[in-house]
Protein backbone atom coordinates (compact mmCIF):
# COMPACT_ATOMS: atom_id res chain seq x y z
CA UNK A 1 0.00 0.00 0.00
CA UNK A 2 3.13 2.76 1.10
CA UNK A 3 4.65 1.23 -2.60
CA UNK A 4 1.68 2.39 -4.28
CA UNK A 5 0.97 5.69 -2.53
CA UNK A 6 4.68 6.86 -3.47
CA UNK A 7 4.30 5.91 -6.45
CA UNK A 8 1.32 7.82 -6.89
CA UNK A 9 2.55 10.97 -5.36
CA UNK A 10 5.60 10.54 -7.92
CA UNK A 11 2.98 10.26 -10.94
CA UNK A 12 0.79 13.31 -9.65
CA UNK A 13 4.16 15.42 -9.76
CA UNK A 14 4.73 14.78 -13.16
CA UNK A 15 1.13 15.49 -14.42
CA UNK A 16 1.29 19.00 -12.21
CA UNK A 17 4.43 19.95 -14.62
CA UNK A 18 2.64 18.20 -17.81
CA UNK A 19 -0.19 20.49 -16.55
CA UNK A 20 1.50 23.90 -15.85
CA UNK A 21 3.44 23.35 -19.52
CA UNK A 22 -0.13 22.36 -21.29
CA UNK A 23 -1.54 25.65 -19.52
CA UNK A 24 1.24 27.83 -21.36
CA UNK A 25 0.48 25.91 -24.46
CA UNK A 26 -3.01 27.19 -24.44
CA UNK A 27 -2.20 30.76 -24.67
CA UNK A 28 -0.10 30.29 -27.48
CA UNK A 29 -0.81 31.07 -31.57
CA UNK A 30 -0.44 27.56 -32.28
CA UNK A 31 -2.99 26.36 -29.96
CA UNK A 32 -5.42 29.07 -31.25
CA UNK A 33 -4.65 28.07 -34.95
CA UNK A 34 -5.63 24.73 -33.50
CA UNK A 35 -8.75 25.69 -31.48
CA UNK A 36 -10.15 27.62 -34.47
CA UNK A 37 -9.74 24.57 -36.52
CA UNK A 38 -6.65 25.33 -38.77
CA UNK A 39 -5.28 21.76 -38.98
CA UNK A 40 -2.73 23.02 -41.40
CA UNK A 41 0.32 20.08 -41.90
CA UNK A 42 2.91 21.96 -40.07
CA UNK A 43 0.38 22.71 -37.31
CA UNK A 44 -0.27 18.90 -36.32
CA UNK A 45 3.78 18.04 -36.95
CA UNK A 46 3.69 20.47 -34.55
CA UNK A 47 1.28 19.48 -32.15
CA UNK A 48 2.57 15.85 -32.51
CA UNK A 49 6.15 17.22 -31.71
CA UNK A 50 5.30 19.12 -28.67
CA UNK A 51 2.28 15.93 -27.19
CA UNK A 52 5.32 13.41 -27.75
CA UNK A 53 7.89 14.83 -25.52
CA UNK A 54 5.24 15.38 -23.43
CA UNK A 55 5.25 11.62 -23.42
CA UNK A 56 8.32 11.30 -23.08
CA UNK A 57 8.76 13.27 -20.32
CA UNK A 58 5.90 10.74 -18.57
CA UNK A 59 7.77 7.69 -18.62
CA UNK A 60 11.19 9.33 -17.49
CA UNK A 61 9.17 10.96 -14.77
CA UNK A 62 7.95 7.40 -13.56
CA UNK A 63 9.00 5.36 -10.75
CA UNK A 64 11.22 2.29 -12.13
CA UNK A 65 9.85 -1.34 -11.22
CA UNK A 66 11.22 -4.18 -12.52
CA UNK A 67 13.12 -2.70 -15.61
CA UNK A 68 10.02 -0.90 -16.61
CA UNK A 69 8.29 1.90 -15.15
CA UNK A 70 4.74 3.36 -13.84
CA UNK A 71 4.14 6.05 -15.68
CA UNK A 72 1.55 8.90 -17.24
CA UNK A 73 2.96 8.75 -20.93
CA UNK A 74 0.13 7.88 -22.61
CA UNK A 75 -1.38 10.97 -21.70
CA UNK A 76 0.24 13.61 -24.24
CA UNK A 77 -0.17 11.53 -27.38
CA UNK A 78 -4.14 11.08 -25.75
CA UNK A 79 -4.43 14.80 -25.46
CA UNK A 80 -3.32 15.54 -28.70
CA UNK A 81 -5.23 13.25 -30.21
CA UNK A 82 -8.63 15.07 -28.69
CA UNK A 83 -7.56 18.32 -29.55
CA UNK A 84 -5.60 18.09 -32.90
CA UNK A 85 -7.39 14.73 -34.69
CA UNK A 86 -5.90 11.02 -35.10
CA UNK A 87 -2.58 11.78 -37.19
CA UNK A 88 -1.53 14.25 -34.62
CA UNK A 89 -2.47 11.83 -31.58
CA UNK A 90 -0.57 9.02 -34.00
CA UNK A 91 2.49 11.49 -34.55
CA UNK A 92 3.09 11.82 -30.33
CA UNK A 93 2.37 8.27 -30.02
CA UNK A 94 4.79 6.76 -31.93
CA UNK A 95 7.13 9.56 -30.35
CA UNK A 96 6.60 8.38 -27.13
CA UNK A 97 6.03 4.70 -27.94
CA UNK A 98 9.54 4.73 -29.78
CA UNK A 99 11.34 5.88 -26.89
CA UNK A 100 9.78 3.66 -24.25
CA UNK A 101 10.55 0.86 -26.82
CA UNK A 102 14.39 1.81 -26.73
CA UNK A 103 14.19 1.25 -22.97
CA UNK A 104 13.61 -2.03 -23.40
CA UNK A 105 12.06 -4.43 -19.77
CA UNK A 106 9.38 -7.00 -19.68
CA UNK A 107 6.71 -4.98 -20.66
CA UNK A 108 8.07 -2.81 -23.20
CA UNK A 109 6.07 -4.25 -26.25
CA UNK A 110 2.73 -3.87 -24.38
CA UNK A 111 3.92 -0.49 -23.21
CA UNK A 112 4.76 0.70 -26.80
CA UNK A 113 1.56 -0.72 -28.22
CA UNK A 114 -0.70 1.43 -25.30
CA UNK A 115 1.12 4.39 -26.28
CA UNK A 116 0.17 3.95 -29.76
CA UNK A 117 -3.11 2.98 -29.26
CA UNK A 118 -3.89 5.96 -26.42
CA UNK A 119 -3.02 9.39 -29.93
CA UNK A 120 -5.45 6.94 -31.95
CA UNK A 121 -8.40 6.66 -29.28
CA UNK A 122 -7.91 10.45 -28.46
CA UNK A 123 -7.91 10.99 -32.61
CA UNK A 124 -11.30 9.16 -32.57
CA UNK A 125 -13.41 10.49 -29.74
CA UNK A 126 -11.91 13.72 -31.64
CA UNK A 127 -13.28 11.88 -34.87
CA UNK A 128 -16.70 11.08 -33.17
CA UNK A 129 -17.52 14.73 -31.68
CA UNK A 130 -16.72 16.47 -35.06
CA UNK A 131 -13.47 18.36 -32.84
CA UNK A 132 -15.89 18.74 -29.74
CA UNK A 133 -13.67 18.77 -26.71
CA UNK A 134 -15.62 15.98 -24.56
CA UNK A 135 -16.51 16.95 -20.70
CA UNK A 136 -14.01 16.60 -17.79
CA UNK A 137 -16.23 13.13 -16.83
CA UNK A 138 -15.41 12.06 -20.32
CA UNK A 139 -12.32 12.77 -20.81
CA UNK A 140 -10.82 10.90 -17.15
CA UNK A 141 -12.96 7.58 -18.52
CA UNK A 142 -11.01 7.66 -21.97
CA UNK A 143 -8.17 8.18 -20.02
CA UNK A 144 -9.29 4.85 -17.31
CA UNK A 145 -10.39 2.77 -20.43
CA UNK A 146 -6.85 3.67 -22.48
CA UNK A 147 -5.09 2.66 -19.02
CA UNK A 148 -6.81 -0.55 -18.71
CA UNK A 149 -5.95 -1.60 -22.19
CA UNK A 150 -2.20 -0.93 -21.31
CA UNK A 151 -2.63 -2.99 -17.94
CA UNK A 152 -4.03 -5.64 -20.46
CA UNK A 153 -1.13 -5.35 -22.62
CA UNK A 154 1.63 -5.38 -20.91
CA UNK A 155 0.27 -9.20 -19.46
CA UNK A 156 -0.61 -10.04 -22.88
CA UNK A 157 2.57 -8.87 -24.42
CA UNK A 158 4.94 -8.74 -21.02
CA UNK A 159 7.93 -11.53 -20.87
CA UNK A 160 8.56 -13.13 -18.79
CA UNK A 161 4.49 -13.03 -18.32
CA UNK A 162 4.85 -13.34 -14.26
CA UNK A 163 7.46 -10.32 -14.26
CA UNK A 164 5.09 -8.70 -16.13
CA UNK A 165 2.10 -9.56 -14.22
CA UNK A 166 3.60 -8.35 -10.90
CA UNK A 167 4.70 -5.05 -12.51
CA UNK A 168 1.21 -4.28 -14.03
CA UNK A 169 -0.33 -5.33 -10.26
CA UNK A 170 1.94 -2.31 -8.75
CA UNK A 171 1.56 0.07 -11.65
CA UNK A 172 -2.26 -0.60 -12.08
CA UNK A 173 -3.57 2.22 -9.14
CA UNK A 174 -1.42 4.45 -10.08
CA UNK A 175 -1.46 4.93 -13.22
CA UNK A 176 -5.40 4.57 -13.55
CA UNK A 177 -5.46 7.38 -11.04
CA UNK A 178 -2.96 9.89 -12.23
CA UNK A 179 -3.63 9.39 -15.97
CA UNK A 180 -7.53 9.80 -15.44
CA UNK A 181 -6.62 12.92 -13.31
CA UNK A 182 -4.48 14.61 -15.58
CA UNK A 183 -6.78 14.14 -18.52
CA UNK A 184 -9.69 15.13 -16.79
CA UNK A 185 -7.73 18.49 -15.51
CA UNK A 186 -6.38 19.59 -19.09
CA UNK A 187 -9.46 18.87 -20.74
CA UNK A 188 -10.98 21.24 -17.63
CA UNK A 189 -8.65 23.88 -18.79
CA UNK A 190 -8.76 23.94 -22.59
CA UNK A 191 -12.74 23.90 -22.08
CA UNK A 192 -12.41 26.96 -19.78
CA UNK A 193 -9.55 28.37 -22.47
CA UNK A 194 -12.84 28.02 -24.92
CA UNK A 195 -15.19 29.62 -23.08
CA UNK A 196 -12.88 32.41 -22.53
CA UNK A 197 -12.55 32.84 -26.27
CA UNK A 198 -16.23 32.55 -26.90
CA UNK A 199 -16.74 35.37 -24.23
CA UNK A 200 -14.00 37.68 -25.59
CA UNK A 201 -15.35 36.83 -29.03
CA UNK A 202 -18.74 38.44 -28.20
CA UNK A 203 -17.25 40.82 -26.26
CA UNK A 204 -15.71 42.20 -29.42
CA UNK A 205 -18.79 41.29 -31.38
CA UNK A 206 -20.67 43.76 -28.85
CA UNK A 207 -17.99 46.41 -28.89
CA UNK A 208 -17.97 46.70 -32.45
CA UNK A 209 -21.51 46.95 -32.78
CA UNK A 210 -21.76 49.90 -30.56
CA UNK A 211 -18.91 51.47 -32.11
CA UNK A 212 -21.29 51.47 -34.85
CA UNK A 213 -24.42 52.38 -33.19
CA UNK A 214 -21.88 55.45 -31.60
CA UNK A 215 -21.58 56.27 -35.48
CA UNK A 216 -24.99 56.22 -36.02
CA UNK A 217 -26.40 58.34 -33.26
CA UNK A 218 -23.38 60.72 -33.68
CA UNK A 219 -24.47 60.97 -37.52
CA UNK A 220 -27.89 62.00 -36.42
CA UNK A 221 -27.03 65.02 -34.13
CA UNK A 222 -25.97 67.50 -35.96
CA UNK A 223 -21.85 68.33 -35.84
CA UNK A 224 -21.32 70.73 -39.12
CA UNK A 225 -20.36 74.11 -37.17
CA UNK A 226 -21.10 76.76 -38.39
CA UNK A 227 -24.74 75.69 -38.15
CA UNK A 228 -26.38 78.40 -39.76
CA UNK A 229 -23.75 80.12 -42.30
CA UNK A 230 -25.87 81.56 -44.14
CA UNK A 231 -27.19 83.61 -41.03
CA UNK A 232 -24.98 86.40 -39.12
CA UNK A 233 -27.64 86.40 -37.11
CA UNK A 234 -26.92 83.42 -34.65
CA UNK A 235 -23.63 81.68 -33.52
CA UNK A 236 -24.62 77.97 -32.48
CA UNK A 237 -22.21 75.26 -31.27
CA UNK A 238 -22.79 71.86 -29.31
CA UNK A 239 -21.43 69.33 -27.60
CA UNK A 240 -21.93 65.93 -26.67
CA UNK A 241 -19.70 63.26 -24.40
CA UNK A 242 -21.83 60.07 -23.86
CA UNK A 243 -20.53 58.41 -20.77
CA UNK A 244 -20.55 55.18 -23.02
CA UNK A 245 -20.23 54.28 -26.10
CA UNK A 246 -24.04 54.87 -26.97
CA UNK A 247 -25.98 57.13 -24.65
CA UNK A 248 -29.72 58.90 -24.39
CA UNK A 249 -28.56 62.63 -24.73
CA UNK A 250 -29.44 64.89 -27.66
CA UNK A 251 -29.76 68.04 -29.53
CA UNK A 252 -31.17 69.23 -32.77
CA UNK A 253 -31.63 72.59 -34.43
CA UNK A 254 -33.41 73.37 -37.81
CA UNK A 255 -35.03 76.71 -39.42
CA UNK A 256 -38.57 76.78 -38.91
CA UNK A 257 -39.05 79.65 -41.75
CA UNK A 258 -37.22 82.74 -42.72
CA UNK A 259 -36.39 84.23 -39.68
CA UNK A 260 -37.02 81.71 -36.84
CA UNK A 261 -34.93 78.31 -35.49
CA UNK A 262 -35.88 75.99 -33.79
CA UNK A 263 -33.79 74.45 -30.96
CA UNK A 264 -33.82 71.59 -28.60
CA UNK A 265 -32.24 69.35 -25.98
CA UNK A 266 -33.26 66.73 -24.36
CA UNK A 267 -31.99 63.09 -21.87
CA UNK A 268 -33.44 60.03 -22.25
CA UNK A 269 -33.74 58.44 -18.71
CA UNK A 270 -30.98 55.81 -18.63
CA UNK A 271 -28.01 54.38 -20.71
CA UNK A 272 -26.59 52.45 -23.44
CA UNK A 273 -28.54 51.21 -26.50
CA UNK A 274 -32.27 51.44 -25.40
CA UNK A 275 -31.57 55.14 -24.50
CA UNK A 276 -30.13 55.47 -27.43
CA UNK A 277 -32.98 53.99 -29.62
CA UNK A 278 -35.60 55.97 -27.56
CA UNK A 279 -33.39 59.70 -27.92
CA UNK A 280 -33.54 58.51 -32.04
CA UNK A 281 -37.19 58.43 -31.78
CA UNK A 282 -37.52 61.61 -29.76
CA UNK A 283 -35.51 63.60 -32.31
CA UNK A 284 -37.50 61.94 -35.38
CA UNK A 285 -40.77 62.91 -33.37
CA UNK A 286 -39.53 66.80 -32.73
CA UNK A 287 -38.12 67.45 -36.17
CA UNK A 288 -41.71 66.05 -37.21
CA UNK A 289 -44.14 67.83 -35.24
CA UNK A 290 -41.98 71.20 -34.86
CA UNK A 291 -43.67 73.73 -37.32
CA UNK A 292 -43.85 77.61 -38.14
CA UNK A 293 -47.43 78.25 -37.12
CA UNK A 294 -47.52 75.54 -33.85
CA UNK A 295 -45.48 77.10 -30.80
CA UNK A 296 -42.42 75.56 -28.05
CA UNK A 297 -45.81 73.93 -25.94
CA UNK A 298 -47.75 72.65 -28.50
CA UNK A 299 -44.56 70.91 -30.05
CA UNK A 300 -43.34 69.52 -26.83
CA UNK A 301 -47.15 68.22 -25.99
CA UNK A 302 -47.35 66.39 -29.10
CA UNK A 303 -44.25 64.72 -28.84
CA UNK A 304 -45.33 64.07 -25.37
CA UNK A 305 -48.52 62.04 -26.12
CA UNK A 306 -46.91 60.14 -28.96
CA UNK A 307 -44.26 58.67 -26.57
CA UNK A 308 -47.12 58.44 -23.75
CA UNK A 309 -48.93 55.80 -25.99
CA UNK A 310 -48.12 52.35 -25.28
CA UNK A 311 -45.26 53.02 -23.18
CA UNK A 312 -44.14 50.06 -22.41
CA UNK A 313 -40.60 50.41 -22.06
CA UNK A 314 -41.47 52.58 -19.27
CA UNK A 315 -38.27 55.12 -20.35
CA UNK A 316 -39.12 58.47 -20.44
CA UNK A 317 -37.10 61.83 -21.67
CA UNK A 318 -36.99 65.29 -20.43
CA UNK A 319 -36.59 67.98 -22.95
CA UNK A 320 -36.33 71.86 -23.58
CA UNK A 321 -36.94 73.37 -26.80
CA UNK A 322 -37.03 77.00 -27.96
CA UNK A 323 -38.09 78.81 -31.07
CA UNK A 324 -35.41 82.13 -31.62
CA UNK A 325 -36.87 85.13 -33.60
CA UNK A 326 -33.84 85.98 -35.62
CA UNK A 327 -35.27 89.71 -36.45
CA UNK A 328 -36.06 90.55 -32.57
CA UNK A 329 -33.85 88.05 -30.42
CA UNK A 330 -37.22 86.93 -29.06
CA UNK A 331 -36.87 82.80 -27.61
CA UNK A 332 -40.31 81.43 -26.64
CA UNK A 333 -39.53 77.94 -24.79
CA UNK A 334 -41.50 74.62 -23.36
CA UNK A 335 -39.37 72.60 -20.67
CA UNK A 336 -40.17 68.81 -19.97
CA UNK A 337 -38.66 68.72 -17.12
CA UNK A 338 -35.10 69.59 -18.26
CA UNK A 339 -32.57 71.70 -16.46
CA UNK A 340 -33.04 75.17 -16.94
CA UNK A 341 -30.77 76.74 -19.55
CA UNK A 342 -28.81 80.08 -18.55
CA UNK A 343 -28.71 83.12 -20.22
CA UNK A 344 -25.62 84.68 -20.00
CA UNK A 345 -25.81 88.56 -21.00
CA UNK A 346 -22.15 90.27 -21.02
CA UNK A 347 -23.79 93.66 -19.71
CA UNK A 348 -26.08 92.26 -17.00
CA UNK A 349 -26.70 89.45 -14.99
CA UNK A 350 -25.91 85.78 -16.17
CA UNK A 351 -28.62 83.59 -14.42
CA UNK A 352 -30.93 80.54 -15.35
CA UNK A 353 -34.29 80.85 -17.48
CA UNK A 354 -37.10 81.02 -15.49
CA UNK A 355 -38.89 77.39 -15.32
CA UNK A 356 -42.20 77.51 -17.44
CA UNK A 357 -43.12 73.90 -15.57
CA UNK A 358 -43.74 70.57 -17.06
CA UNK A 359 -43.42 66.89 -16.79
CA UNK A 360 -41.31 64.45 -18.35
CA UNK A 361 -42.12 63.25 -22.01
CA UNK A 362 -43.52 59.90 -21.86
CA UNK A 363 -45.14 59.68 -18.34
CA UNK A 364 -48.09 61.87 -18.35
CA UNK A 365 -50.74 61.57 -21.89
CA UNK A 366 -52.38 65.09 -22.85
CA UNK A 367 -50.40 67.51 -20.12
CA UNK A 368 -50.36 71.12 -20.89
CA UNK A 369 -47.59 72.44 -21.12
CA UNK A 370 -46.73 76.06 -20.47
CA UNK A 371 -44.30 78.29 -23.32
CA UNK A 372 -42.34 80.92 -21.51
CA UNK A 373 -40.56 83.96 -23.24
CA UNK A 374 -37.38 86.45 -22.79
CA UNK A 375 -35.71 88.35 -25.07
CA UNK A 376 -31.68 88.03 -26.11
CA UNK A 377 -30.21 91.58 -26.59
CA UNK A 378 -27.50 91.21 -29.16
CA UNK A 379 -24.18 89.42 -28.06
CA UNK A 380 -26.70 87.73 -25.43
CA UNK A 381 -26.24 83.81 -25.26
CA UNK A 382 -28.51 81.02 -24.20
CA UNK A 383 -26.41 77.83 -22.76
CA UNK A 384 -28.43 74.25 -22.61
CA UNK A 385 -27.27 71.32 -21.08
CA UNK A 386 -28.02 68.20 -19.55
CA UNK A 387 -28.05 67.01 -16.27
CA UNK A 388 -24.41 65.55 -16.81
CA UNK A 389 -22.81 68.91 -16.50
CA UNK A 390 -24.28 69.58 -13.10
CA UNK A 391 -23.99 66.34 -12.17
CA UNK A 392 -20.87 65.62 -12.67
CA UNK A 393 -18.52 64.28 -9.59
CA UNK A 394 -15.18 64.83 -8.41
CA UNK A 395 -13.64 61.63 -6.82
CA UNK A 396 -15.57 62.50 -3.35
CA UNK A 397 -18.62 62.19 -5.34
CA UNK A 398 -19.18 66.06 -4.85
CA UNK A 399 -21.59 67.27 -7.78
CA UNK A 400 -20.33 70.20 -10.17
CA UNK A 401 -23.46 72.19 -9.44
CA UNK A 402 -25.27 75.01 -10.48
CA UNK A 403 -23.20 77.75 -9.21
CA UNK A 404 -19.86 76.36 -11.21
CA UNK A 405 -22.07 76.20 -14.09
CA UNK A 406 -22.91 80.01 -14.09
CA UNK A 407 -19.39 80.93 -12.89
CA UNK A 408 -17.75 79.00 -16.47
CA UNK A 409 -20.55 80.89 -18.40
CA UNK A 410 -19.42 84.17 -16.94
CA UNK A 411 -16.06 83.36 -17.52
CA UNK A 412 -16.70 83.37 -21.41
CA UNK A 413 -19.40 85.54 -21.42
CA UNK A 414 -17.86 87.92 -23.97
CA UNK A 415 -16.95 84.72 -26.45
CA UNK A 416 -18.24 83.32 -29.43
CA UNK A 417 -20.67 79.98 -28.56
CA UNK A 418 -17.97 77.40 -29.42
CA UNK A 419 -15.60 78.81 -26.58
CA UNK A 420 -17.99 79.01 -24.31
CA UNK A 421 -19.25 75.44 -25.02
CA UNK A 422 -15.62 74.10 -24.34
CA UNK A 423 -15.24 76.24 -21.90
CA UNK A 424 -18.13 75.33 -19.66
CA UNK A 425 -16.79 71.50 -20.51
CA UNK A 426 -13.23 72.05 -19.57
CA UNK A 427 -14.48 73.13 -15.79
CA UNK A 428 -16.21 69.87 -15.51
CA UNK A 429 -13.73 68.06 -16.67
CA UNK A 430 -11.05 69.73 -14.26
CA UNK A 431 -13.82 69.49 -11.36
CA UNK A 432 -14.42 65.58 -12.08
CA UNK A 433 -10.40 65.10 -12.17
CA UNK A 434 -9.70 61.38 -12.58
CA UNK A 435 -13.38 60.09 -11.44
CA UNK A 436 -15.26 58.35 -13.74
CA UNK A 437 -18.06 59.54 -16.40
CA UNK A 438 -21.37 59.10 -14.72
CA UNK A 439 -23.13 60.54 -16.98
CA UNK A 440 -23.83 61.45 -20.66
CA UNK A 441 -22.47 65.53 -21.15
CA UNK A 442 -24.33 67.72 -23.61
CA UNK A 443 -24.10 71.28 -24.12
CA UNK A 444 -25.58 74.22 -26.80
CA UNK A 445 -24.68 77.37 -27.16
CA UNK A 446 -26.90 80.36 -28.90
CA UNK A 447 -25.42 83.36 -29.37
CA UNK A 448 -27.65 86.01 -30.82
CA UNK A 449 -25.53 88.40 -32.61
CA UNK A 450 -28.48 91.25 -33.40
CA UNK A 451 -31.20 90.88 -36.67
CA UNK A 452 -29.33 91.24 -39.99
CA UNK A 453 -28.44 94.63 -41.31
CA UNK A 454 -30.45 95.98 -43.83
CA UNK A 455 -29.58 96.75 -47.61
CA UNK A 456 -29.06 99.90 -48.88
CA UNK A 457 -32.31 99.78 -50.87
CA UNK A 458 -34.34 98.25 -48.07
CA UNK A 459 -32.81 101.34 -45.85
CA UNK A 460 -33.96 103.63 -48.69
CA UNK A 461 -37.45 102.36 -49.09
CA UNK A 462 -38.20 102.76 -45.24
CA UNK A 463 -37.41 106.22 -45.01
CA UNK A 464 -39.62 106.96 -47.92
CA UNK A 465 -42.04 105.73 -46.24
Amino acid sequence: MTSILTSLASLLQGVCVIMVLAYGLTRTRLFAAILDGRRTPRNLVAMALIFGLFSIYGTISGVAILDSFINIRDLGPALAGLLAGPLAGLGAGLIGGAHRLSLGGPTCYGCTLSTVVAGLAGGLVYRVRDGRLPTTLQASALALAIEAFHMLAGVLLGNPVQTALVIVKSAAVPMLVANALGMGVFVFIVRNVLEERRTRAAKEAIEGELRVARDIQMGIVPRMFPAFPDRPEVDVYALLDSAKEVGGDFYDYYALDGHRIFLVIGDVAGKGVPASLFMAVTMTLFKAYARSDRGPAAVVAKVNDKLAHDNETGLFVTAFCAVLDLDTGLVRYASAGHNPPVVVRPGGMTDFVPRPGGVVLGAVPEYPYQTGELTLAPGDSLVLYTDGVTEAMDRHRALFGNERLLAACRQDRHRAAKILVEGVFAAVRDYAGDAPQSDDITLVAVRYQGPAPRSGLAADAVSAV
